[in-house]
């Protein structure tokens, strides 16, 4: 339950909405519904008989984070960013950051593609490429096509305080973007490019398993 999973992030339940025949699983003022009310103020056709509304955390400040962070560019679809943030979680991620003009990371079709995960990463908003780079990161770009300088994304040293950062879905990064580096994704085939998620997920753990050698960690 994606209630439990904001709980243990210790983020606080502001109102829960429970159905008569459940359970309260958090201390926000509680309003109970019969289940047909519940569906029709759900966003979801099999709700669960629990919805909460939770506060927003504040927004940290991108100099503080160490370590490695995500980057969504402009990305449309929330099923995509959920799953980007999904993955920079598994992968060890600091943050995850969204530049303005990306769907809203706290979209409930965001939320669910997340799988709750989004609660154990700070997420900030509207933050642009240039305020990465004023952060201190080493803002690496990946695109598809070929840039000068462009690398294959297993040839990158990934473990400096670098921000990976996935461009939209249809129009990628900017050929002018402000990045520090590119890197590519090699592949075979009539394949013009990956989903920006799958792409996210596999750039994702090459960094977690380059940060892990160097550390000498080893993930079962």
């Amino acid at each position: 339950m994606f209630i439990n999973a904001a709980l243990a992030a210790g983020l606080r339940v502001v109102e829960e909405f429970v159905q008569v025949d459940a359970e309260p699983v958090s201390e926000g003022q509680v309003h109970w519904l019969d289940s047909s009310t519940l569906e029709r103020v759900s966003s979801t056709v099999s709700p669960q008989p629990n919805i909460a509304v939770v506060a927003t955390p504040d927004a940290p400040r991108l100099d503080e984070f160490g370590g490695w962070i995500l980057v969504a560019d402009r990305v449309q679809d929330p099923g995509n960013l959920g799953t980007m943030i999904r993955s920079a979680v598994a992968a060890g991620a600091s943050c995850v950051v969204t530049t303005p003009n990306t769907v809203d990371a706290l979209s409930p079709k965001v939320v669910r593609a997340a799988a709750g995960s989004m609660f154990a990463v700070p997420v900030v908003s509207e933050t642009s490429l240039n305020d990465v780079r004023a952060a201190g990161f080493t803002v690496v770009g990946t695109s598809s096509h070929d840039h000068p300088g462009v690398v294959a994304y297993d040839q990158f040293d990934f473990t400096r305080r670098v921000a990976v950062v996935m461009g939209n879905e249809a129009a990628g990064l900017a050929n002018d973007a402000p990045v520090d580096s590119w890197v590519t994704i090699p592949h075979a085939g009539p394949v013009e490019s990956l989903n920006v998620a799958m792409a996210a997920t596999v750039l994702c753990f090459e960094v977690a398993r380059q940060r892990n050698a160097s550390s000498g960690e080893i993930n079962p």
